[in-house]
């Protein structure tokens, strides 16, 4: 079974897509970073250097379930011949994963996409020319913001994910922050690319944070403040990375993230 987390209702399950290095070393990455900061944040995910000292990644997706139905945040890596295959450990295990947490892709009613990185969306849609959405009853959630900077994201995605989503009827495009059901909220939380969102699922004072690339290595979490050399604007990025950070006193904050090495960490 993969490791889940529960919040009052809602069952919050990592699902693990693959693993591997980084295509360029994290010094370039994080250019910023001092020898005392890799340190700490070495300490804090040690899982995150390979034997070789490299930048060593997890690809997850996750699924929040509840009485009121599945969503999944984010479609992972994909297939062998997915848009991440130039780079990332493709073919991904989503649906193994998917079938050990016992959930079919047809129970999903809502797909989260975070951003129109490669790494994100590689499950969105399968079938090559006879392109389909790989959860066929599930609405797929984009920032229009996203969808408006395509071209500067991620262009050849308008063919390969957006154009099969609209033809079969199942995107739909947010303008900010929106409700998604009891318990569970989009935030947009751009920077990383323009039209970044996060999803937040809320009991009494439990809060988990899916964060999407608001976050990608630990150094981040001791660091807020520093520039990721991917994000898209580093000051928009560190103001969101921020904000969700930032909790009230006597909640408790949990961070469910797709690349650290510990798929929940306790803010």
């Amino acid at each position: 079974m993969p490791p889940s987390l529960q919040v009052g209702p809602y069952t919050v399950t990592a699902l693990a897509d693959g693993a591997g290095p980084f295509f360029s070393s994290r010094s370039e990455a994080f250019p910023d970073a001092t020898t005392e900061q890799w340190a700490a944040a070495d300490r804090l995910d040690p899982g995150a250097l390979d034997p070789d000292g490299r930048w060593w990644l997890q690809f997850r997706a996750f699924a929040i379930r509840s009485s009121h139905g599945v969503t999944l945040i984010d479609a992972g890596i994909g297939p062998a011949d997915s848009p991440a295959a130039s780079w990332a450990p493709v073919p991904g295990e989503l649906p193994a994963s998917l079938a050990a947490a016992g959930i079919e892709p047809a129970e999903v009613d809502t797909v989260v996409l975070t951003h129109l990185h490669t790494d994100h969306v590689g499950w969105a849609v399968v079938g090559g020319p006879q392109a389909r959405p790989f959860f066929p009853n599930a609405e797929y959630l984009l920032q229009q913001a996203e969808l408006d900077a395509i071209e500067e994201v991620n262009p050849h995605l308008r063919s390969r994910v957006i154009d099969p989503l609209r033809k079969s009827g199942r995107l739909r495009l947010l303008d900010g922050e929106a409700s998604l059901r009891r318990g569970e909220r989009v935030l947009a939380t751009p920077g990383h690319t323009p039209g970044h969102q996060s999803v937040l699922v809320a009991s009494r004072r439990e809060l988990v944070a899916v964060t999407g690339d608001l976050l990608v290595h630990a150094i981040q979490l001791l660091h807020p403040e520093l520039a990721y050399a991917h994000e898209g604007d580093p000051a928009q990025a560190r103001a969101s990375r921020e904000r969700v950070l930032r909790r009230r006193n006597g909640d408790t904050l949990y961070l469910a993230t797709p690349h650290l090495t510990e798929p929940f960490i306790a803010r």
